[in-house]
């Protein structure tokens, strides 16, 4: 299994806390210093749909212009802009025998997918 996200991300915590406690093994991928290639992002739009892969909540997609925001309205311009501003993918994201599963931290979920 193998936990995308950035390890400052309260999100993120929530998520390693529970594998933690659950005594799941994982590896952790930190995507800002790691990184991201387009075929992940691609991978992931086909599971989660592009637009909830882009953390539009998050400070780094709000400081953006409304201009500039508008201007990320297809899966080959968010794949552009999230290979270079990480920070705006929702996270955590979780893979396992390397197919994403899950998307942001919700314990029901991780219960579901994961025991």
């Amino acid at each position: 299994m193998t936990v995308y996200g950035i390890p400052n991300c309260n999100t993120v915590k929530k998520g390693l806390d529970w594998l933690k406690a659950n005594q799941m093994s994982y590896e952790f991928h930190d995507f800002k210093k790691k990184g991201v290639t387009a075929a992940q992002l691609t991978d992931w739009f086909n599971t989660f749909g592009w637009e909830k892969v882009i953390n539009k909540n998050g400070l780094t997609f709000k400081k953006l212009s409304k201009e500039e925001q508008a201007v990320i309205n297809t899966p080959d311009a968010a794949i552009a802009y999230l290979m270079q501003n990480t920070s705006a993918i929702k996270r955590p994201i979780v893979e396992q025998n390397g197919k994403a599963i899950l998307l942001g931290f919700n314990e029901e979920a991780y219960e579901a997918q994961l025991k």
